[in-house]
């Protein structure tokens, strides 16, 4: 492992509701000094899973400790179906029975599901307590610990019950990485492919030379965790609750959401795993409706095959439901609107627009071809 770079900080400027994401190893163990600025009283509430826990929740409290920040943990269970009302509830209760008050803070610690949960409980607990996010995935570092989104899974459909709530500080510790297996790795690194196909044609080609060795090069990771980070920032600036550029954040996500959906939210198919899907196919579909050259796909395509990560529907082990049902599945994305399927499209690769212009024609052939 390379030298470790000092942390790198990114701002959001939301006005009064502005914070910093902190982006760099060793920030786990400089919690205490970085939250204890934030604090009233000496004392924090902390949520995380028991993945997490094992790992590196007895290093969170020593740091809190060591600043003579009290600490209380409530551990939920690992995985998707902890975004679910009954959890929302233990955890909302379980943050009263601590007497957490306004002026508090509620520390989230753990991937997206942990992040979006514990967001959710913070912005309807008193009708809004300050929360930090410590993200311990690469794809909650780089997507869902910044801007503020919130919420909980429905039967309906994933993250359809939630709340903007911007967290008070993001402390993204780039070494707690080397913890997640090499799957959970690479499905972070579908979201930070996203940003440079979405936005930036450079940063795409920096990651076709440089991601490869993200697993190793500390100074490498905190420039892709940084820069996409920035990114997100920057457009949730400008758009933070999804009028319209925001809604560029979900390159990939009207396919993968569907076929999250259509797996369960289970082992079978990671969140990262179905953006990297569902970005192939944007292109994909991109390419067949005219839009951008045959050459965008094909780069996609190659980057993530050459990253190990799947890329089409036959790469989903188990059966998957007919076109229909899966069009049937998009139909239930938060992005509909007045019934209008919406995706993101591209004109090429950094060039990403949103459309409810798509044949459902070249839908299913772009589908049926993926299979």
């Amino acid at each position: 492992m390379t030298r470790h770079p000092e942390p790198a900080t990114v701002h959001v400027p939301l006005g009064e509701r502005a914070y910093d994401v902190r982006i760099g190893p060793g920030l786990i163990d400089r919690a205490g000094a970085e939250i204890a600025p934030l604090l009233r009283r000496p004392r924090v509430a902390i949520v995380t899973d028991e993945t997490v826990a094992g790992l590196h929740l007895k290093r969170l409290q020593a740091a809190l400790k060591a600043q003579g920040i009290l600490s209380e943990a409530l551990v939920l269970p690992s995985g998707e179906s902890t975004k679910s009302w009954p959890h929302l509830t233990a955890c909302v209760e379980w943050l009263l029975e601590q007497r957490i008050e306004r002026r508090d803070i509620v520390v989230a610690f753990g991937g997206g599901v942990i992040g979006d949960l514990v967001g959710f409980a913070a912005a309807i607990l008193r009708r809004g307590v300050r929360f930090v996010q410590i993200p311990t995935t690469l794809l909650a570092q780089v997507d869902s610990s910044v801007g503020g989104k919130t919420g909980i899974n429905s039967r309906h459909g994933k993250n359809l019950i939630g709340a903007f709530h911007q967290p008070s500080l993001v402390l993204a510790d780039i070494a707690v990485l080397d913890t997640l297996t090499p799957r959970d790795f690479l499905a972070g690194y579908g979201e930070v492919a996203k940003y440079g196909l979405l936005g930036d044609a450079d940063f795409f080609e920096w990651l076709e030379a440089n991601a490869p060795k993200l697993r190793d090069d500390m100074a490498a990771r905190q420039h892709a965790v940084a820069h996409s980070v920035a990114m997100k920032a920057g457009i949730v600036t400008r758009d933070e609750t999804e009028q319209g550029e925001r809604a560029l954040l979900n390159l990939g996500h009207t396919f993968g959401h569907a076929l999250e959906a259509a797996t369960g939210y289970s082992a079978r198919l990671l969140h990262g795993e179905g953006v990297a899907i569902g970005c192939a196919l944007a292109f994909d579909l991109s390419a067949r409706m005219g839009l951008c050259s045959q050459e965008a796909p094909s780069r996609v395509l190659a980057h993530l095959r050459q990253m190990g990560m799947p890329a089409a529907l036959r790469d989903i082990p188990g059966e998957l439901p007919d076109d229909a049902a899966l069009i049937g599945l998009m139909g239930q994305d938060k992005k509909v609107v007045d019934g209008q399927l919406r995706f993101v499209l591209a004109r090429g690769i950094g060039e990403a627009f949103v459309s409810d212009d798509v044949r459902a024609d070249v839908l299913e052939s772009v589908l049926r071809d993926a299979r």
